[in-house]
């Protein structure tokens, strides 16, 4: 079978792997139907790794995926061959303290596909057959094989918008407005935001932003000061998803905040400071998101009744031949949102 497989900074290849062999009690085979790329992908493909985390062998990456389930191993109820499904990445032990806690997201040995943290790597899903547990398989009929593979990713966004509380009738702020940044948009109204405000470096991905259901936004690139209205008085808001990963977007975003606002750092960009001054005298909660875990039904459940639209974000569906193209689309900001590699034949690509 065909498989996506990163070998180290620039050097992404399309290569056999062999097929997974038949599925054991309690698993599924699966035969893939799309796959997003996600920010780690491409920090992978283009710099080998983020942070500490480097590659030391090669590795399959992608980890948004839907597939068909091709074959049930003894045991496995409630699918059926055929079926359209979206697969979690998302492989808790279910044994270690964690997850005892009900913390799986923290488990201490997670196994996410695509993920270089632990050695020997744990491989990823952008391979045209998946051997997966029944349990990371969750019905997706009505959906589109692409919507399909937006659970992922949505996950995330719900993750946060549930760690933030409350959201009725609050003013929200989202920076960054990559793909989580725009879910995180969906999911702030759908939990009941009055007001949103997006901002960015982007008029491209603003003007998504807008059409997603931001009341406001701002062009940070054009307008470096463009949040300082916000920030008269003692702040205008309740909540903010930083999904930007800069540090100047999160300093911006704590002085627009309101007394007992409360901050999601979702972005992944490194160490940052902050004005801790500010953020103990307005008593501002500062919580971090990671991962997801029971949001990722959720997200599915949300997307087939139409309560959560994502169709607006995937902009470009590439076939797997053309998988080293979608590395390049995905990375170019300017025109790509969302970038997806098309493993089912019978999928019309997108340009």
């Amino acid at each position: 079978m065909k498989a996506v497989v990163v070998h180290a900074a620039q050097d992404v290849r399309i290569e056999d792997r062999p097929a997974p062999p038949e599925p054991q009690p309690g698993q599924v085979l699966l035969r893939l139907a799309a796959g997003g790329i996600c920010g780690s992908d491409l920090h992978y493909a283009q710099h080998g790794g983020f942070g500490t985390v480097r590659l030391k062998e090669p590795m399959i990456l992608g980890h948004e995926v839907s597939a068909h389930v091709e074959a049930l191993g003894e045991g496995v109820e409630g699918l059926h061959p055929g079926q359209l499904v979206s697969v979690s990445p998302s492989r808790p032990c279910r044994s270690c303290q964690y997850c005892l806690e009900g913390l799986p997201n923290h488990c201490e040995n997670m196994r996410f596909y695509g993920s270089a943290m632990p050695f020997p790597h744990i491989q990823g899903a952008f391979r045209e057959y998946l051997l997966a547990d029944a349990r990371q398989c969750v019905p997706a009929d009505g959906l589109t094989p692409g919507e399909a593979a937006m659970a992922e990713p949505l996950s995330v966004a719900l993750h946060a918008t549930r760690r933030a509380g409350g959201m009725l009738g609050k003013s929200v702020l989202v920076t960054g407005c990559g793909p989580i940044g725009l879910l995180s948009i969906l999911a702030a109204r759908r939990a009941g935001a009055d007001r949103i405000v997006a901002a960015d470096l982007s008029d491209f991905t603003l003007a998504l932003a807008r059409q997603l259901g931001a009341d406001e936004v701002v062009n940070l690139a054009r307008d470096p000061s463009g949040l300082a209205p916000f920030a008269a008085g003692k702040g205008t808001f309740g909540v903010m998803y930083e999904c930007s990963g800069a540090n100047a977007a999160l300093n911006a975003g704590i002085a627009a905040m309101r007394p007992r606002g409360i901050i999601m750092q979702l972005g992944l960009g490194g160490d940052m400071t902050i004005p801790l001054g500010l953020l103990t005298a307005r008593e501002i909660d500062l919580r971090g998101a990671f991962r997801f875990h029971e949001e990722f039904a959720t997200a599915v459940s949300l997307m087939q009744k139409r309560l959560i639209d994502v169709r607006p974000l995937i902009t470009h569906s590439l076939p797997l031949s053309r998988a080293l193209e979608a590395f390049q689309v995905a990375a170019d900001r300017s025109r790509a949102i969302k970038a997806q590699i098309v493993f089912d034949q019978t999928e019309e690509p997108k340009q």
